[in-house]
């Protein structure tokens, strides 16, 4: 049985849901189906209801599965009502008997309720899982609670037995019983820490100087046993090997004071062999395990294999581990204050008992005697007990045995050796054991007196029946035998005490002398002899054997009605003897060896003798051991002296068992027993579990069923007055008169109605007492009666309802009869003329009255206005005396408040002196016993001291010898440790430089493969370029091609799956979260259905305040649907707004057609369009005003829902005060599970649109695929082209190879640059670093806001090289084409220099489409990273956003914090103040109480003298004898007596004044008493008030900041997914320019002979370096202009919809322009790229709107959060008023207590003088209740800060949440920075790529049109040219127009290309007039 601290509610553990028991569809079950138990094979009993008798047999079907049978009417056993289901106490079960306790113990067991009572019995099943049901809260649940009302629990019984011997001042006993594995142990651990956490010692004790605390101590005593004692068997993992009883000693005050443990039956056996799958004791592991190399060597200990007395070797417990636990063994050991010394000797005795086993014996070849062949193991053993080899060889194998007079030596076989070896090591073991014992009862002796009173705890195997038992089974059958008769000894004390006290006449029957004759055949001495008395007898017989004591016995106590034969000769049994609990055989083997035990006396006394003082004191009893010789032959002499039990004698196992047994009995019967049996439900070690047969063969062993038999013979059911009247008065309706009655005469009376057999039952004094079975069927008839009720009530009902039915049928019947009639009539009437002149005079005959009705009205008038002036005069008055009386009110409290502050210091000054004088008294009396304890300790120690310091002499000669060792090997570590750390040191720096060396090996290693690559790669395409390349090209493209479709499926398989996988994990979080919630909901609702019964009461006035409520409720939400009507009419108008905008956006489009068809025409045109473009501008001014208007009242809107939704929360909490109805409840629960199944329907929506996403993603990717497979075809055709060239490229080789010369210098120079450019790439990337780490989070922000610009930027300056490059080309044209006309005359010889240039130029741009192929991919993923980044911004600024939202709170929580800690530090300062005042007033009622003590003693003093004076008169005047002499002495002594009796007298007045006086000032004490007790109440409620409304508002706002920060955890979540994206694209980005540098470096080789190329990029570096400082100087104002973009931010979304027609009509306009610009190459390609950035643009703005949208679900489901915590809060409202209510009935109580208490001290007062004690008594109970109650008042205050600290603690984390999430920002920045590097990187690589491509296309299309037609082309070219031009000139640059005012400009030829921000989403603006560039 184990226990365990875990978060599961222990309470469902402890206590029954009577909500299922008492379910009225159960109890009507078990009526209509007459269910009864029989027996089954496989459940023990089954369910099943009668369907028939038979005579003796019953028909019955079983209730499990319907099936009819046939029972023996006897096999039937009646079934409980449903009322005693899971029943705590079995004791009250009506029908007892077998089937009702096993299935009460089995539903019970099943619900996770391991404890039940029985009676007497506390019946535990072992559970086998840890319970939450043994911590210190359940330990604080069951202090000072009685045991019937908490639930069954060991705990329960240990309080118990420790306030009955607090109260009765009588020793306890808890005896706990059960077979192996049943909790014997774990019950006895949790008996011991209940009482060490509730007797522990004072904290401020110092009576004995001794390590450790008492209790830890005594704890701490149980890890040493069980290492000792403990072992696994096949039941039971940790098993007990040993009987224990436990004495715990407790001082007068009920604190622990000592403690002494008494063991029984130690296993000793297990230490030689063990069971298959079974260990020996856990020590023998322990130490093998957990012992270091030094202790190893020492004890010379080897591998578990190496030892035979190890029998299955090493077999490992689950769950621990023997070498954690050897050392806990250890630290226990030293806890309990073990020296060292001890340890060390006690593990050398544990590993020579598995030496022992070692020893090997051989036959000898010719006899039988015994040699040891090798006696290695031999000196192993008697090193480590300190004996000589060579005696301990002969002593084992010819030891010296005593024949009459003489000694002499026998040679031992090796059977005889083999089993002297194995007894030496039992009894060694034994001793060990013993002796241990001993050392830790004196570690926990701590008084030298004994102490008042004490608890002990027996710890003992329960009764055993397996087929064959043994002698150890005898012992422990005759043990439980003897407690159970003890047990049924107590049950007849009580059950005579209980029937005595109710004055029930019944036959007492002692059910303990039953047992009597079974323990009279064990332990019976003589006549006849008894069991264990002949087993000692044979022991002394020489030629006895275990046979002839069974016949012994069999012939002494065969005739014994307990004892049976074995029954047939084959029976393996010996005898039979029939206990309480069933019939056991016994097998008689070895019986006598078992009981005398044998040694070797040789062995032993050479033990006695050992070197070793420990090994020496375990065997000094040496003289009391059965030697060889009394076991091998002995002498009738030695039998006749030996039989008397002389002192030096040995003593049998079984005598000492005995007597161990009849001193345990005595103590035990001189306790007060508690009984808990232990119960194994299964033998599998399985929880939930129970097999029936075997718990109920424990229930019969354990005498649970004995008790329940004893039960059964009187009347066990007992029910008081009151509840046997209420439940069943409904059968005697007519019994009982009305009016009031005595209950015991109304339950006479019913029983008389109810004629019940006098014999069924008895009427005692306050309750009835049944038989068993009565109450069932008295249930029957009740339910019976019941149904005959409800079925009469539904036939009135019914009855009511028909006849109702008819009378309305009735009255709609002559309604229709009375319709047709008037109809009928009008009929007639309608055309009559004198009919239309009726109903028209009619009217105008009122008129006439209507003055009379005025002038009657205006009296009434008058009349109420003279009564309303009177009113209001009396009112006045009214108010004027009341304000007279209010003020004299006022005086008198104020001059009663004066008198009694005056009156309280007065008697606070007379209780301070009072309470000094008695302090001071106290103060004396303990210094004085103090004095006398001192000097008795003080002759105790100067003893002790003497021993001490000849100890201590010899211990410092070993100390300075250990001391100088220790010092040797202190220097030897110090200077090894230094060495080590040199070393380490020297290590580190090598190893440091090594990873330097290493990286600079890399990086040189990395630059010669690239150099001799090159090289190689240079001098392999000199020699076979022309034969090679192409074939390589080929292969290369199309395996590149493969891989890049291979990694592009598998990071969209990889995106998909962590799409998945993060969906999946958000799913089942919020499930959990769910989960969470609805159990707790779930534990409301069951603490809810538990108010409902006190909330009923109150439902009239809930009613009123919820009507009212509702209307208040109905006004708000008419208030709401106003505003949503309003809203809705807004949303309307936004959209007409919108509309007009996309009319007038259409026709603005449609005006700038015409007018750029129109361009060239004249300039009055142009005016118009200035003018309309005026009128455009003007109209969206107008519109951006309308949008902020509209969104202006949106807002207004926003704040009028938030206030009406503030007022309706308020208002609903004013009405939910009063609210507590279970309905509600139920309603809030249902609407809660419908917000959850919402909540997971817009989960669901979520991952809806997200597979959309991913839909649309897919379509992308397939959209690529065709473009990807359309550049395949076109390479396809470009290779068919080079392979035509490739003839030419032969004569070309010759010029190739002097341009590669050239090229190889230009590429040295490149490289150069190159490692130039990437160590200024590092620098920088350092710098960033260093500056994000110093700089704040606004910095951040800024660095990337730069990052954007500078992307923008650099884009600006590659379109202006390439408008460069254009020019440069167009001029290279012209020059060209003016060389071709120069030239024409000499074409003839220039013709083969022709040839070779057609064929370089061919290959030039075959590789130049390659290039322009690769250029177009890099676009394409630039495009994708600067949408993300785009993204990305956006995320950071809603991140900082919710930040700083958070901290405001924070800030406010916290001085709202602050607030809550002051108020709470000045309540406790008050409490405390009136905690001080309270306990002085205790004080000085002890100290009045102590002052009547001492007068009643000193009255009693002089009563007693008085009385010894009279009596010596009497003497002198009977012995008047001589009267003469006598007279005169008598007078004298006379007159003496009567001035004695005289001054008695008077001192008696004295202090009968005295006692007047201090009864005055007791009863004065109580009155103030009294009035401080109210006034403390009065204060603390309202304390308590303001309390719970501070924690009202707390609680409001945690879970405002819970919601927040789930929000938070929300928007992290997508962070991190957004993180994850970035870094796969990022991969993807790295394999592009991976790609990318392969093909530049092809692109170097390949165009060598562009030489005055490298000047420009040298140019063009440091032009960038120059824009990258104009940019940081840019950076404030890009801050400004940061708030700007936000503002148009807010316009993109508006803007949406309109940019989609946009786009359309851009694209149209694109078409247009693009068949008028297809003569001009470079313009082509700039708008190319324009179109897909414009692409990219309106994919961002599409995301856009869809971030939009989740934020406003977002929003909904904050909306839904904050309705939710509305109702959490109106729950909780609801607990907090119950808790008031509780506490009412709580002050309630105590006044009803102190009235009563005020009645009791008044009757008191007449009789003081005669019943002192009484009231002293009175007193100290109610100084006790008053503790209790500030007891409570402390518990209430404890509860109060753990809220604080909860509070507190919730507080704590959401701060480390937030900085975690601060944290999380910066990294996510950091990489953002990372990312940004990298893209400049990748930036300045597009850039040199597309520089090298625009070149290579230049050429390329130049030599193509020479080759076609040089001389029309040329022609053709002019022409197009001078026609730019003119247009130039005519209409202005180029350009495009937009709406948003950052632009971006291309300059072509002066003129310049202006491409709208706006537009970039879809569209390409037509041409232009030329606009001056933005401000920005």
């Amino acid at each position: 049985m184990a226990q365990r601290t875990g978060l599961e509610d222990p309470e469902r553990y402890l206590f029954v849901d009577r909500a299922v028991i008492y379910n009225p569809a159960t109890q009507a079950d078990w009526t209509a189906k007459k269910l009864v138990w029989i027996p089954s094979e496989r459940h023990g009993f089954e369910a099943a209801s009668i369907k028939e008798e038979r005579g003796d047999e019953v028909m019955v079907e079983l209730a499990e599965n319907g099936k009819k049978a046939m029972v023996n009417k006897d096999d039937i056993q009646k079934m409980n009502p449903p009322k005693f289901s899971k029943v705590e106490d079995m004791a009250e079960l009506t029908c007892l008997n077998e089937a009702s306790v096993l299935h009460n113990l089995k539903d019970r067991y099943y619900s996770g309720l391991i404890y039940t009572y029985s009676g007497l019995f506390c019946v535990v099943i072992n559970p086998y899982k840890n319970l939450p049901i043994y911590s210190e809260n359940i330990i604080e649940m069951y202090r000072g609670k009685k045991r019937h009302e908490m639930p069954p629990h060991i705990y329960a019984i240990s309080e118990s037995a420790y306030r009955c011997m607090l109260q009765d001042r009588e020793d306890q006993s808890i005896l706990c019983t059960g077979e192996s594995g049943a909790g014997k142990t774990e019950n006895t651990k949790k008996v011991i820490q209940y009482l060490a956490h509730v007797a522990s010692s004072h904290k401020g004790r110092k009576d004995h100087n001794i390590p450790g605390e008492l209790e830890r101590q005594l704890l701490q005593a149980n890890p040493i046993l069980e290492s000792f004692g403990n072992a696994k068997t096949v039941k039971n993992d940790n098993s007990s090997r040993f009987g224990k009883f436990i004495r715990i000693n407790f001082d007068v005050t009920g604190y622990i004071v000592g403690a002494n443990i008494e063991t029984y039956l130690l296993e000793k056996s297990r230490a030689v062999r063990q069971a298959k799958d079974e260990r020996t004791f856990h020590i023998f592991y322990q130490l093998l395990s957990g012992a270091g190399e030094h202790l190893k060597s020492d004890l010379l200990l080897e591998g578990f294999n190496n030892y035979r007395f190890l029998s299955n070797g090493y077999i490992p417990i689950p769950g621990q581990q023997d070498k954690d636990n050897f050392q806990e063994t250890m630290e226990a050991m030293h806890i309990m204050g073990f020296s060292h010394e001890e340890i060390l000797s006690m593990l050398k005795v544990v590993s020579s008992v598995l030496q022992f086993g070692n020893i090997s014996f051989k036959k000898e070849r010719n006899t039988d005697q015994a040699s040891m062949p090798e006696n290695t193991v031999a000196q192993k053993l008697c090193h480590l007990l300190g004996m000589n080899v060579m005696e301990f060889t002969r002593a084992i194998l010819t030891p010296r045995i005593k024949v009459g007079r003489d000694y002499v030596q026998k040679a031992q076989t090796k059977e005889q050796a083999d089993f002297a070896v194995e007894a030496l090591a039992k009894a060694t073991y034994e001793r060990l054991f013993r002796w241990l014992v001993h050392r830790i009862n004196k570690a926990l002796d701590r008084t030298k007196r004994q102490g008042a009173s004490f608890i002990g705890i027996l710890d003992i195997a329960g009764f055993e029946i397996f087929e064959l038992n043994s002698f150890e089974q005898l012992c422990i059958n005759y043990t439980n035998e003897k407690l159970q008769q003890l047990f049924n000894h107590t049950m007849f004390i009580l059950e005579q005490e209980e029937y005595q006290r109710e004055g029930i006449e019944w036959n007492f029957i002692d059910f303990g002398l039953d047992l009597q004759p079974c323990i009279d055949l064990i332990e019976r001495p003589a006549n006849p002899p008894g069991v264990l008395a002949l087993l000692d007898e044979e022991c002394w017989f020489p030629k006895a054997t275990d046979k002839t004591f069974v016949e012994k016995l069999v012939q002494e106590q065969g005739s014994h009605s307990k004892f049976q034969k074995p029954r047939q000769l084959k029976d393996k049994a010996d005898f039979c003897i029939i206990h309480y609990a069933g019939k056991v055989d016994y097998k008689a083997d070895e019986w006598l060896m078992k009981n005398m035990d044998p040694l070797n006396d040789n062995v032993a006394t050479l033990l006695h003798q050992s070197s070793d003082r420990f090994v020496a004191e375990l065997w000094k009893d040496v003289d009391r051991i059965v030697g060889l010789d009394q076991v091998t032959g002995m002498t009738e002499t030695a039998f006749g002296s030996a039989y008397k039990t002389k002192k030096g004698m040995f003593r049998t196992v079984g005598q000492l068992y005995k007597e161990s047994l009849t001193k345990l009995m005595a103590t035990l019967r001189n306790t007060n027993p508690n009984f808990v049996r232990c119960i194994i439900p299964n033998h599998e070690k399985r929880a939930g579990k129970l097999d029936p047969h075997l718990v109920l063969d424990q229930l019969r062993c354990n005498g649970v069923l004995e008790g329940i038999r004893i039960c059964r013979q009187g009347f066990p059911n007992r029910i008081v007055f009151q509840e046997f009247r209420q439940r069943y008065e409904i059968l005697t309706p007519n019994a009982i008169p009305k009016g009031f009655m005595d209950g015991k005469q109304a339950c006479e009376r019913m029983i008389r109605a109810l004629e019940l057999d006098p014999n069924l039952y008895r009427i005692g004094q306050s309750k009835i007492f049944f038989r068993a079975g009565v109450l069932a069927h008295l249930e029957e008839e009740r339910d019976l009666k019941i149904t005959d009720i409800i079925i009469f009530f539904q036939a009135v009902c019914r009855g009511y309802l028909a006849r109702k039915a008819f009378a309305k049928k009735q009255q709609q019947l002559s309604a229709l009869k009375v319709l047709q009639r008037n109809c009928a009539a009008y009929l007639k009437l309608r055309h009559w003329q004198w009919w239309r002149v009726f109903t028209k005079v009619k009217p105008l005959l009122q008129v006439t009255r209507q003055e009379e009705e005025l002038q009657a009205k205006d009296e009434e008038l008058l009349k109420v206005k003279e009564k309303q002036t009177k009113v209001e005069g009396e009112l006045e008055e009214m108010e004027r005396k009341h304000q007279q009386l209010l003020e004299e009110k006022n005086i008198l409290a104020e001059q009663l408040q004066a008198e009694t502050e005056l009156f309280a210091e007065a008697e606070e000054m007379r209780a301070r002196l009072a309470a000094k004088k008695q302090e001071l008294e106290e103060i004396l009396h303990d210094l004085e016993s103090r004095v006398e304890e001192e000097e008795e300790r003080n002759q105790i120690l100067q003893n002790e001291k003497k021993k001490m310091q000849a100890h201590i002499q010899d211990l410092e000669e070993q100390l300075d010898e250990e001391e100088g060792a220790r010092q040797k090997l202190q220097l030897e570590k110090v200077t090894a440790e230094a060495k080590i750390k040199k070393m380490e040191e020297e290590i580190l720096l090598l190893e440091d430089q090594n990873s330097k060396f290493i990286k600079e090996k890399k990086l040189m290693e990395d630059r010669i493969a690239e150099c001799s690559s090159q090289l190689a790669e240079e001098e392999e395409k000199a020699k076979n370029l022309a034969k090679i390349r192409n074939k390589q090209e080929v292969m290369i493209s199309d395996l590149e091609e493969r891989l890049k479709k291979e990694e592009k499926t598998r990071q969209e398989l990889e995106k998909a799956k962590r799409k998945l996988d993060g969906e999946t994990t958000d799913l089942q979080d919020q499930i959990a979260e769910l989960q969470a919630q609805i159990d707790e909901l779930k534990i409301q609702l069951a603490k809810k259905e538990e108010e409902l019964q006190g909330a009923l009461a109150r439902g009239d006035d809930e009613t009123l305040h919820k009507n009212n409520a509702l209307k208040v409720v109905r006004e708000l939400q008419a208030q709401i649907a106003e505003l949503q009507e309003d809203f809705e009419s807004e949303k309307a108008s936004r959209n007409k707004a919108e509309k007009q905008k996309r009319d007038l956006s259409e026709e603005l489009e449609a005006l700038k057609t015409e007018l750029e068809d129109t361009l060239d025409t004249t300039a009055a045109q142009q005016e118009l369009r200035t003018k309309r473009e005026q009128e455009v501008a003007e109209l969206k001014k107008a519109l951006e005003e309308e949008t902020k208007n509209h969104e202006a009242q949106i807002q207004d809107m926003r704040q009028r829902h938030a206030t009406a939704l503030e007022e309706l929360s308020e208002q609903l909490e004013q009405a939910k005060r009063f609210k507590a109805n279970l309905e509600k409840n139920k309603q809030g629960l249902e609407t809660d599970n419908k917000e959850l199944a919402c909540e997971v329907k817009v989960l669901q929506q979520v991952k809806a649109e997200s597979e959309h996403k991913r839909k649309k993603l897919d379509a992308q990717v397939q959209e690529l695929h065709a473009k990807v497979s359309e550049g395949d075809r076109l390479r396809v055709e470009l290779a068919e082209k080079a392979n035509k060239l490739q003839n030419e490229l032969d004569n070309v080789s010759t010029l190739l190879e002097e341009a590669e010369k050239k090229g190889i210098k230009f590429a040295k120079d490149a490289a150069s640059l190159e490692s130039q450019l990437q160590d200024t790439q590092e620098l920088l990337q350092e710098e960033t670093r260093q500056k994000l780490n110093l700089s704040s989070r606004i910095r951040q922000l800024e660095e990337e806001k730069n990052s954007l610009q500078e992307q923008q930027e650099e884009e600006e300056e590659a379109r202006k090289t390439l408008e460069k490059q254009v020019l440069a080309l167009q001029a290279q044209l012209t020059d060209t084409k003016k060389k071709v006309d120069d030239d024409l005359g000499t074409i003839e010889s220039l013709e083969e220099a022709k040839k070779k240039l057609l064929k370089d130029v061919e290959a030039l741009s075959q590789r130049l489409e390659e290039k322009a192929l690769a250029y177009d991919k890099l676009e394409k993923t630039k495009n994708r990273l600067q949408q993300e980044l785009d993204d990305l911004t956006v995320d950071l600024d809603h991140q900082r956003q919710i930040v700083s939202n958070l901290e405001k709170k924070q800030k406010k929580f916290d001085q709202l914090l602050a607030e809550e800690k002051n108020i709470s530090a000045r309540y406790a300062e008050e409490r405390d103040r009136a905690e001080a005042e309270a306990r002085e007033k205790e004080t000085k009622a002890l100290s009045l109480a102590r002052a009547l003590e001492e007068a009643l003693e000193a009255k009693e003093e002089f009563e007693r003298q008085n009385k010894q004076l009279r009596a010596d008169m009497e003497d002198l005047m009977s012995s008047k004898d001589d009267v003469g002499k006598n007279v005169h002495e008598l007078e004298k002594s006379k007159r003496a007596l009567e001035q004695q009796v005289e001054e008695m007298r008077t001192q008696l007045e004295e202090l009968e004044d005295e006692l007047q006086a201090t009864e005055d000032a007791k009863l004065r004490l109580e009155v103030n008493m009294q009035a401080m007790k109210a006034q403390f109440e009065r204060d603390l409620q309202t304390r308590d008030e303001q309390n719970e409304e501070k924690k009202r508002l707390l609680i409001k706002q945690v879970r405002e900041l819970e919601a927040e920060l789930e929000d938070e955890r929300k928007q992290r979540a997508l962070a991190v997914a957004s993180k994850k994206k970035m870094e796969i694209d990022l991969k993807d980005l790295e394999a592009q320019i991976e790609a990318a540098n392969k093909a530049r470096d092809e692109v170097i080789k390949q165009l060598r002979k562009l030489q005055a190329q490298m000047k420009d990029y040298q140019r063009e570096l440091e032009e960038a370096r120059a824009s990258r400082d104009e940019i940081f100087a840019q950076s404030k104002e890009s801050e400004k202009k940061l708030k700007n973009l936000e503002a148009e931010i807010l316009q993109l979304q508006e803007e949406l919809a309109s940019s989609e027609r946009a786009r359309r009509h851009a694209e149209q306009e694109r078409d247009e322009l693009a068949d008028e610009i297809t003569n001009s190459a470079s313009g082509k390609s700039a708008l190319l790229d324009e179109k897909r950035r414009l692409e990219a643009r309106i994919a961002q703005l599409e995301e856009e709107l869809e971030e939009e949208q989740s934020n406003m679900e977002l929003l909904n489901d904050r909306f839904r959060k904050t309705t939710l915590q509305v109702d959490t809060l109106n729950t909780e409202l609801a607990a907090e008023r119950s808790a008031a209510q509780k506490s009412e009935n709580a002050r309630q109580q105590l006044e009803r207590q102190n009235k009563e208490l005020k009645a009791k001290l008044q009757e008191l007062e007449g009789t003081v003088k005669s019943k002192f004690k009484a009231t002293i008594s009175a007193l100290e109970a109610k100084i006790g209740q008053l503790e209790e109650q500030l007891e409570q008042e402390a518990k209430e205050r404890a509860a109060a800060n753990k809220l604080v600290r909860r509070t507190e603690k919730k507080l704590k984390e959401i701060f480390m949440q937030v900085e975690d999430e601060r944290r999380h920002a910066d990294q996510y920045k950091e990489q953002m920075e990372k990312a940004n590097a990298r893209m400049k990187q990748l930036k300045r690589q597009l850039e040199e790529a597309e520089e090298e491509a625009t070149r290579a296309n230049a050429s390329r299309r130049k030599l193509q049109r020479e080759l076609d037609d040089a001389t029309e082309a040329n022609e053709g070219l002019s022409r197009e040219v001078s026609t730019l031009k003119n247009r130039l000139r005519r209409g202005g640059p180029i350009s495009f127009s937009s709406s948003r005012s950052g632009r971006r400009q291309l300059h072509i030829e002066g003129a310049s290309l202006e491409l709208s921000d706006d537009d970039t989403e879809s569209k390409t603006s037509d041409v232009n007039e030329t606009q001056p560039p933005p401000s920005e």
